[in-house]
């Protein structure tokens, strides 16, 4: 096996996750060898970025990104981009050149199976991943060669809160330290005022919706009816925006809402949970409570704000999502599923087919035994332990990641032919 090593590959970051991940993962990859630069696009892309010499601001405009592009792979001699998601416009079209001339896509995503794990996969993620055109037979050929024991989470990882307070302090600097950037334009529609104070409000708000999360959850637990789970997402993020038959999260509502009044027994019940980021930006509880009424099921459809969802998911029927990572959740439990947007856990061996009527009138459980192979084939490729914002899951994170990036094979063709290095074993880190 040849060393690993950076000396001669020269990495391009563009953004990442709010906080200082991309930093310190860059200082790991100079420490090995390679050269690294950042391009910045706002003044929060700048704040987490600490070593200025690496750094190169943006200030053009969308239109002129593609020749700047070019020309900076040109410039530095890159042979490797690093992004965070593949679906905001500025990635997209970094990608899109980058396969023209055969450069390598570092691509970062939070875990298929978060909050213990996040997504490094090559060339692209989600609805872009290599997974989507796997089936599972092909994943257990590659794993009849190993005889792993699946790596258990942690008790606790980090917090909610790192994640909140960096987007903050994100929105913060591209509010009020933007003066260089002008023509920046955000991937998401809302003002950058907004989602500062969007973010600002969570943070303030998160003890009471605490309470109010507490109570509305034990009102469920101890109600005494069987009921089934709706896992809603963001309606911003990228997952829903790209990879969904959906415009909406009202629509979305709809379809479930209407399909639960048609199919569901009479005594049965309907609780959506938010998303643990969810900060009102769309009125969906007034919207759930709207189309209740509208279907005839007031009283028996419920909402739920973040939280954890393990304690929800002991006592389900069945759980039905556009394409949420929670997911992976339900199927771990072998419950029945059922998904309506582009996957990568979508596979016939254990996601529902059925009509949404008929899924909820009495739902076909999954393949307990082929989802285990399919968790167990992610967590030896592309899931790797650690996360963005604590400081503790970045470490974690460092340990493993830096060796993946720096190796020739991307980590599906490094599991198939044996390159992979043994993972850890999930712990907490002092």
């Amino acid at each position: 096996m040849l060393p690993i090593t950076g000396n001669n590959r020269n990495f391009l970051f563009l953004q990442g996750p709010h906080g200082p991940f991309f930093h310190r993962l860059g200082k790991m990859l100079r420490l090995a060898g390679a050269d690294v630069w950042r391009v910045g696009f706002n003044a929060g892309d700048r704040a987490f970025w600490f070593h200025p010499k690496s750094f190169i601001p943006y200030t053009g405009t969308t239109d002129d990104w593609p020749a700047r592009f070019a020309a900076l792979i040109d410039e530095k001699s890159i042979t490797d981009i690093v992004i965070y998601g593949d679906t905001r416009g500025i990635h997209a079209t970094a990608i899109a050149h980058a396969r023209k001339i055969g450069l390598r896509v570092h691509v970062f995503e939070e875990g298929y199976m978060r909050p213990y794990w996040v997504t490094y996969e090559r060339g692209g993620a989600n609805g872009h991943s290599r997974l989507m055109d796997m089936t599972i037979p092909q994943m257990r050929k590659v794993l009849e060669n190993y005889d792993m024991d699946t790596p258990v989470p942690p008790a606790k990882w980090g917090d909610m809160r790192h994640h909140i307070f960096y987007g903050a302090l994100y929105h913060w600097f591209v509010m009020f330290r933007n003066g260089d950037y002008r023509n920046f334009r955000p991937h998401r529609a809302l003002p950058v005022t907004k989602e500062f104070q969007l973010y600002v409000r969570r943070l303030l708000l998160m003890p009471f919706q605490a309470i109010e999360r507490r109570v509305a959850t034990l009102r469920v637990k101890f109600g005494g009816f069987p009921y089934h789970l709706a896992l809603l997402q963001l309606e911003h993020d990228s997952s829903f925006q790209k990879h969904s038959p959906f415009e909406t999260m009202t629509d979305f509502l709809e379809v479930v809402i209407n399909g639960f009044a048609k199919g569901a027994p009479k005594h049965h019940h309907l609780v959506f949970k938010a998303h643990p980021l969810e900060d009102g930006r769309v009125p969906v509880r007034r919207e759930i409570r709207r189309l209740a009424r509208e279907h005839g099921v007031t009283g028996r459809v419920h909402y739920l704000r973040g939280g954890k969802l393990a304690q929800l998911l002991n006592d389900a029927r069945s759980a039905v999502t556009v394409n949420s990572t929670a997911a992976q959740q339900v199927l771990w439990r072998g419950i029945p599923l059922k998904v309506f947007g582009n996957a990568v856990y979508a596979k016939p061996e254990f996601v529902s087919t059925q009509p949404l009527p008929e899924f909820f009138a009495g739902a076909a459980r999954p393949d307990r035994r082929a989802y285990s192979d399919y968790r167990r084939y992610l967590l030896e490729t592309s899931q790797v332990a650690g996360g963005f914002y604590s400081s503790r899951a970045r470490r974690q994170l460092l340990r493993q990641v830096v060796d993946m990036m720096l190796s020739d094979e991307d980590p599906y063709d490094a599991l198939k032919s044996g390159s992979a290095a043994p993972r850890q074993q999930l712990r907490l880190v002092n």
